[in-house]
């Protein structure tokens, strides 16, 4: 199978726009949905110390459809990533 989409069918790289159109569409209409369940997973962070991480993934694991599970896990990233970076 190639990658290279010069290579592929008329059908298969509209299936593949089809697709990317479908996700970006549903990243705007779930962003700022995924950034508050991000911010509640992270101010539970003091409440639940050692186990936190192992909490956050168990909510993570239980959100659905995939699509809005990884947009959840990218947002708790950067927001981690931005409080590390302030200390």
């Amino acid at each position: 199978m190639s990658f290279n989409l010069a290579n592929m069918s008329f059908q298969e790289r509209a299936q593949i726009e089809a697709e990317k159109a479908r996700l970006f569409d549903y990243w705007q209409n779930n962003l700022g949905k995924a950034k508050g369940e991000a911010a509640r997973l992270i101010a539970e962070k003091p409440r639940r110390k050692g186990k936190w991480a192992e909490w956050v993934r168990a909510e993570l694991d239980g959100m659905s459809p995939p699509e809005f599970n990884q947009l959840v896990r990218s947002e708790v990233n950067k927001m981690m990533a931005a409080a590390s970076a302030n200390r």
